[in-house]
């Protein structure tokens, strides 16, 4: 129950809102200049999407959840809220809705906000909540993706999930990771939120504030395994 900064598990937050308000998941949307200029500017992480490329809802999904990219997440939330300011409105009012008393969201994409937060709880909450989504789950659970043809990259991008790029082997004791998503900025640290299944169930779990960044090794995933694999004991 202790705040944290969510990092990029605010993308979560992000995927499941605009997966309830975009039915058409094939419906193009374009990636304006002007937010690529902002997250240029602030060093964020990027699915390789270009300006003035358009790309399909599902797209900008996986880009989200997969490589964590952050002009997806203000692709999308322009597309529906017209504005990040509008969108991440819509982010605190599903907070609201789903009882976690304890987040607030700043912006879509995570990056660090002093009034900006949340705890594990709510954020094992929230993702509990989205995998009933059978899109998000699909998304969330995906290995690798690869885009559509688009006005940008005719043969497509084929993004890797950035949690199973890293993890190396995602079983582990009578069990195995199905899917996460990786979090890091210098002020929360390396964060993991991912679901595994063990002996017939499913287990979410949230960690955050790991020590290391991007470069060093991944001890948000190593935390995880660690805890996954004393589920039997």
């Amino acid at each position: 129950t202790a705040r944290i900064y969510p990092a990029s598990l605010t993308k979560i937050m992000c995927a499941i809102v605009a997966i309830e308000n975009l039915p058409d998941l094939r419906e193009p949307v374009k990636l304006p200049e002007v937010i690529f200029r902002e997250l240029w500017s602030e060093d964020a992480t990027m699915a390789g999407f270009l300006p003035g490329e358009c790309v399909p809802v599902i797209d900008l999904l996986y880009g989200a959840l997969l490589p964590s990219g952050a002009e997806c997440c203000l692709g999308l939330a322009r597309r529906i809220a017209g504005s990040e300011q509008g969108f991440v409105k819509l982010m605190n009012e599903k907070a609201v809705a789903l009882g976690l008393n304890d987040t607030h969201f700043a912006n879509v994409t995570g990056l660090h906000h002093p009034s900006h937060f949340s705890t594990a709880r709510d954020l094992a909450d929230l993702l509990c909540y989205a995998l009933q989504n059978e899109i998000f789950r699909k998304v969330f659970t995906a290995v690798r993706h690869s885009t559509a043809s688009t006005n940008k990259h005719p043969g497509g991008i084929t993004f890797y999930s950035t949690m199973f790029k890293k993890i190396g082997d995602p079983r582990f004791k009578d069990g195995v990771i199905l899917g996460g998503k990786t979090g890091f900025t210098a002020e929360a640290g390396l964060c993991l939120a991912s679901l595994a299944e063990y002996g017939g169930k499913e287990y979410v779990l949230v960690t955050a504030g790991a020590k290391g960044n991007r470069l060093t090794e991944q001890y948000n995933i190593r935390d995880a395994l660690m805890v996954y694999s004393h589920l039997g004991k």
